[in-house]
């Protein structure tokens, strides 16, 4: 029998395929507009504000709101937590394919 698959440094909080996108977009980007997030997710107003807030709740992203002109603007960042937590869930999916790979 084989030995069990460890996905003790999957993170519940990334489960969903928008907090996933969410993430991987701010991994690779200083900061990203809440309307460039939602074009680039193809997600409801609604959706992507949920997530968002879980993952401010958390402390995985921070939230930076100002003005350009008159107009409101948020973006939002990876904290180092978030970046943390990430690389750790990204490791644990990647520990797993490798080990279901290894499966007879």
């Amino acid at each position: 029998m084989s030995a069990p698959i460890n996905i003790t440094n999957l993170n519940k909080v990334f489960d969903s395929r928008i907090r996933l996108g969410i993430m991987s977009t701010l991994m690779v980007n200083a900061a990203v507009g809440y309307n460039e997030l939602k074009e680039l997710l193809q997600v409801t107003d609604g959706n992507l504000a949920s997530h968002l807030k879980g993952l401010e709740e958390s402390g995985f992203i921070k939230v930076h709101k100002g003005f350009i002109g008159r107009k409101t603007n948020t973006t939002y960042s990876a904290t180092k937590a978030g970046e943390k937590a990430f690389k750790q869930h990204l490791d644990g999916l990647e520990a797993m394919i490798k080990r279901t790979q290894q499966l007879p």
